[in-house]
């Protein structure tokens, strides 16, 4: 077939760091907007109406902004797998990647050399945060609630578009601990596997409303007309069930899988109905109790179903179909014309429940692996913003649970990390920027970039034009209200750093961290604080920023290294 129209040649792109410029400054500017709780909102939609995101978690603003630039288009697909794969720190990773960017950019040092040093500075970093003496870390111990309450709390805390206040907060972070305790095994095997906790959506309703229920809340509105459920056992504490992944509304084939060739005076409806009673007849054989089907089920089978005592829910969707075969140990069964009794799964009960207006049958199952977060919010705009924080929440859970470590956040971290990399970099001998191939002032330049680079991020949290400090002791990160003037005495303003661990009654010595230009002096490494636990702290996910920190200075390294960009127009 010849083509409609001639083949365009395709766009060369040379030296695409020097025209990146403006829109990566554009990009920082909209994402250190959203960065800490006090973050601006964003309305995304598109040009031609449709759905209106209101939010500023980078999840939802990476996957609807439009990028056109090819550098930038490396940066946020960089983040945006990051996010997939930990869902938190995405802010912090592309407002730290479009820092570094902007500050090596300024240094007339070739890029080879910038990518030596900075992996270097960043192995510095890994290596600090990994050791024991870390002391911008905390251990989180699953037997003390207080340290995982602060993990969730400081993660619905930086979700403003949620539009919580402190009780809902505190209320939400038990709720979602809970569900998460439910989804670990209480008997452990060699290879032990989570279970799930499937949120169902309540909107219109209080925050204080949201539940966990252990077990499977299945939406079923026609239960609401049932004066009397029933359901058949196989013994007092035993209801069997059957799952189909297979549409049983008699339907016939689709015209396009094939011919079929029917005999004289045979009806296709008919004997799809007739295999389908056949099906009915054997769950009542069977003892089955409950019958769920992820399509639809035909009014005559549902009818003899409930006739002889078996509860039938169909049209579940895909999305149930996983904890429900977890949770009662069921096999999805993908054909009326082959059913085994080995796909039978179990549960302990059934019953009904209602939220608000919905109504659901409720599956208790033996052994809670899989519960139902009842998650209310007040609009669908909010509750969408709010669903995305909860499974970021759990998703950091299950992190935690694998490496049991947290990071102190209020910008803590990046400010610490920032005062024990010079401290470093002036303990080092010369050979090292020697064995970099470098000379020792490109060396102290590229390091003070990354430095200013990471205190950066801390100064993001701001948004009010007020002064941001860190403390000469600990390295953390103070933020001060505006509105104040620049004043020697400090600690009239301050109460607590920004993760919350140290209090302003120290005699501590300041400095400002903005305007960011020129290294500090450096009087010692940072203390670690004498307190590492506190009742209200702010954390951040070790694994996700320990990531994201990689991510970040590897997809610089990358940009850095481009030299020309070849994009196909046709």
């Amino acid at each position: 077939m010849s083509r409609l129209e001639a083949r365009k040649p395709s766009l060369f792109l040379s030296e695409p760091l020097s025209t990146v410029s403006q829109p990566l400054s554009l990009l920082s500017a909209i994402l250190k907007s959203c960065y800490g709780p006090a973050g601006r909102l964003k309305q995304l939609h598109n040009g031609v109406g449709g759905y209106v995101c209101l939010t500023s978690q980078s999840s939802a603003i990476l996957g609807r902004l439009s990028v056109s630039h090819p550098v930038l288009k490396v940066l946020t697909t960089s983040v945006q797998n990051h996010v997939s794969r930990f869902s938190d720190c995405g802010l912090f990773t592309a407002i730290l990647c479009c820092s570094l960017i902007e500050n090596f950019k300024n240094l007339n040092i070739a890029s080879s050399t910038v990518i030596k040093i900075s992996q270097h500075l960043l192995s510095l970093c890994t290596d600090y945060l990994k050791s024991e003496a870390c002391g911008c870390r905390v251990s989180v111990d699953f037997s003390n609630l207080e340290t995982l309450l602060c993990l969730v709390r400081s993660i619905l805390t930086s979700k403003p578009a949620c539009m919580l206040n402190k009780r809902e907060i505190d209320h939400l972070a038990v709720l979602i601990i809970k569900a998460f305790m439910f989804t670990v095994p209480c008997h452990p095997e060699t290879k032990p596997v989570l279970g799930k906790c499937v949120t169902v959506p309540v909107k219109g309703r209080r925050v204080l409303d949201s539940a966990v229920i252990p077990g499977l809340l299945i939406e079923a509105p026609e239960i609401q007309f049932v004066r009397t459920f029933s359901v058949k056992r196989i013994s007092p504490d035993a209801v069997k069930i059957a799952v189909f992944c297979v549409s049983m509304s008699g339907d016939l084939f689709d015209p396009e899988e094939g011919t079929v060739t029917v005999h004289h005076r045979i009806s296709l409806e008919m004997s799809e109905l007739t295999q389908l009673l056949n099906v009915g007849k054997q769950l009542v054989n069977d003892e089955v109790g409950l019958v769920v089907c992820q399509k639809v089920i035909h009014p005559s089978l549902k009818q003899y179903l409930k006739d002889n005592h078996v509860v039938a829910v169909d049209r579940v969707g895909l999305s149930v179909m996983e904890p429900l075969s977890q949770m009662t140990g069921s096999k999805p069964i993908a054909s009326i014309y082959s059913l085994s009794p080995s796909c039978y799964g179990s549960l302990k009960d059934v019953c009904t429940k209602s939220f608000a207006s919905k109504h659901f049958v409720h599956l208790i199952p033996n052994d809670t692996v899989v519960c139902s977060l009842v998650l209310c919010n007040r609009n669908e705009t909010t509750w969408d913003e709010l669903k995305r924080a909860c499974e970021t929440a759990e998703h950091v859970l299950q992190l935690t649970l694998k490496e049991p470590l947290a990071l102190l956040g209020g910008g803590c971290t990046e400010t610490h990390l920032a005062l024990y990399l010079r401290h470093r970099i002036c303990c080092l001998p010369t050979s090292s920027s020697k064995d970099l191939d470098c000379s020792q002032t490109q060396y102290q330049l590229v390091a003070d970039a990354f430095c200013h680079s990471l205190e950066s991020v801390a100064c993001s949290l701001s948004h009010d034009d007020g002064e941001i400090l860190t403390d000469m002791a600990y390295a953390h990160c103070w933020l001060v209200p505006s509105g104040f003037p620049s004043v020697s005495n400090w600690s009239d303003l301050l109460s607590k750093c920004g993760c919350g661990i140290n209090s302003s009654t120290e005699n501590l010595n300041w400095r400002l961290l903005r305007p960011l230009f020129g290294s500090p002096p450096i009087e010692s490494c940072p203390k670690e604080p004498s307190v590492k636990v506190a009742e209200f702290m702010t954390l951040d996910c070790f694994a996700a920023k320990y990531n994201g920190l990689q991510v970040a200075v590897e997809t610089v390294s990358l940009i850095l290294d481009l030299s020309c960009i070849i994009e196909d127009q046709s």
